[in-house]
């Protein structure tokens, strides 16, 4: 337990609380009192703005521009924060969550994360969360950027056909008995499969789909809001829970 248990106390500290509540997995509860927190902040600081704005027009000028600047700060952090530190190969191994109510959501489901510490929660845990969607994003934008360009899907498929040649010969004709020669060959398709890839530019279309898929992951895992891991089977189910135990 981080707090001891105390039934003369009706309060437990802020910091204690935060720590049990990710400790024990409920880190939706913390995300929406960290937003909650932070919209209370903003209205006293946006009231605090106006009031000062009638006494000197300086000040409101100032505090406006510490609120974007604010925002900026935790929009840039997205970019200085390593979003794999908490993925493990589990998150790859269950079933893909689902793309309407799970991945996208409605329009309340996304907001701006208030602070640099909101926004990595949110996107160490999403990541977590969906993870096998954003690979299915990433091989989804790496198959538009081939289709976009026929030379490098043509390199591609080239290349695939030059190590499937290779092995119906070494097969056919037995080379496993000259392993010297064999290894040789090895080498030179591999020199060759590099040259058709540089010449069809495939690291272009890489890395196109790896910067496309990586930004998109990026502002849907910061934005998203966390959610339950496991989502009650009907909206009215606690209404029922309470009706069934008023009548037991």
């Amino acid at each position: 337990m981080v707090f001891a248990a105390n039934p003369l106390s009706l309060s437990v500290p802020d910091p204690a609380f935060e720590s049990w509540l990710r400790d024990s997995g409920y880190l939706e509860i913390l995300d929406e009192r960290t937003t909650t927190t932070a919209s209370h902040s903003s209205a006293t600081a946006r009231h605090s703005s106006s009031v000062a704005s009638t006494i000197s027009a300086a000040a409101s000028t100032s505090g406006f521009f510490s609120y974007i600047f604010s925002y900026l700060g935790t929009l840039f952090s997205l970019f200085s924060l390593n979003p794999f530190a908490k993925l493990t190969a589990d998150e790859f191994a269950g079933e893909t969550p689902s793309w309407t109510l799970g991945f996208i959501g409605l329009c309340d489901s996304y907001s701006f994360p208030s602070s640099p510490s909101q926004a990595r929660l949110r996107v160490h845990e999403n990541i977590k969360r969906y993870a096998r969607n954003y690979a299915t994003l990433f091989l989804l934008f790496f198959a538009c950027t081939l289709y976009q360009m026929p030379l490098t899907l043509l390199g591609l498929i080239s290349s695939l056909g030059l190590w499937e040649g290779f092995r119906l010969c070494s097969d056919g004709w037995g080379w496993e008995r000259y392993p010297v020669i064999r290894l040789g060959l090895v080498r030179l398709a591999q020199c060759g499969t590099a040259v058709i890839l540089y010449c069809s530019n495939v690291q272009m279309a890489l890395f196109c789909a790896i910067g496309v898929g990586y930004a998109a992951m990026i502002f849907h895992a910061s934005f998203r809001k966390l959610t339950p891991a496991k989502q009650p089977a009907r909206g009215d189910g606690y209404r029922r829970f309470q009706q069934n135990k008023q009548r037991s």
